[in-house]
């Protein structure tokens, strides 16, 4: 995960006018404030006072930096910046819908300009939102949003049982065949949700690749069992995913065809790393700018093909592992 960035608040920009009048230096200025040298200079460079009928006055002053940035953000907003989107968001908030119901049917129509539900709720928070009152359309007709501390929280997708922590050596090593990883590969926004996954056994490196329409978890989860439920069970182990909400339908996988299902810990996706680099190799007939859609089930397995006839490195040697050729057979029933 990225680090989470703080902007500057009012106090602190009038404390940087402040110094700036008495010739603090940058560096000092940053010190003080425990701020990164590079956001001070960006911030005086960018929130510069400047007045032509008034040259004498140039400079950086607080309250006008904080007035500068309040401007910039309002106008940088999707709602404010597309006034056509937000004119079709307001009518149907006034129709009823909700927010997710908003965004979840512009990924529907697949449209190129679209909006989120959190977008569309602070929009309907912002003062441009609070002018129109459209609070009073929402289901709880709440004039303030609730604070994030406050909400009810949500019970953990993934129990605590499942974590990666608990895995077995014998799979962590190596040492046992029929023990899998999974992921999704993702496209661009604008050719729609179609994804595919990617499973990928630990020890023979023999991979899956499965088309998804979307990313729910009940389809995403259902291909997975589609494919590996004619495998015999020493074939079909346990599965090791990321902690993705597409993959929160497990305990089906459990249900049906009495798989163990192990989970990373959050934002570790080295954690799989066998199905991370597969995914690496994927991606020379997969890019991300290409469209899935087009792609037929047989395109999907020609991929499939492609990369598991290229030999692999297994155990220290770079061998064609004959258990690739089993798994072939079983699940092309040949």
């Amino acid at each position: 995960m990225g680090t989470t960035y703080r902007q500057l608040t009012i106090t602190e920009r009038r404390r940087i006018e402040r110094w700036r009048q008495a010739k603090v230096p940058v560096d000092e200025i940053a010190r003080v404030l425990k701020r990164c040298r590079s956001t001070i200079f960006r911030e005086l460079r960018r929130n510069h006072f400047s007045d032509e009928s008034m040259p004498k006055h140039d400079g950086y002053y607080g309250a006008a930096a904080q007035l500068m940035t309040a401007d910039r953000r309002a106008r940088d907003r999707k709602l404010i910046k597309y006034p056509d989107l937000c004119k079709r968001v307001i009518e149907r908030i006034k129709d009823g819908w909700t927010p997710e119901q908003i965004g979840n049917r512009m990924i529907h129509e697949g449209a190129k300009l679209r909006v989120c539900q959190e977008t569309i709720y602070r929009y309907i928070y912002s003062k441009e939102g609070q002018r129109d009152d459209l609070w009073w359309y929402l289901p709880t007709h709440r004039v303030a949003r609730r604070p994030r501390r406050t909400r009810k929280r949500r019970e953990p997708k993934f129990h605590r049982d499942v974590s990666i922590l608990f895995r077995p050596d014998d799979v962590a090593h190596r040492r046992q065949f029929g023990h899998w990883e999974g992921d999704l590969m993702l496209f661009k926004q604008r050719l729609g949700q179609t994804n595919v996954t990617t499973l990928v056994e630990r020890v023979s490196r023999f991979t899956v690749i499965l088309k998804n329409p979307n990313r729910r978890t009940k389809p995403v989860v259902g291909k997975i069992i589609k494919a590996i439920k004619d495998l015999p069970h020493i074939a079909r182990r346990s599965i090791t995913f990321d902690r993705g909400s597409e993959f929160m339908n497990w305990p089906h996988l459990q249900a049906e065809l009495g798989i163990q299902t192990w989970f990373c810990d959050p934002s570790s996706p080295w954690q799989k790393g066998t199905v991370e680099n597969t995914n690496r190799r994927a991606r020379r007939w997969l890019p991300r700018k290409r469209d899935i859609r087009l792609l037929s089930d047989q395109d999907i397995k020609q991929i499939c093909d492609r990369l598991n006839d290229t030999p692999r490195k297994y155990d220290g040697a770079p061998t064609l592992n004959p258990t690739r050729v089993a798994l072939q057979l079983s699940l092309t029933g040949n």
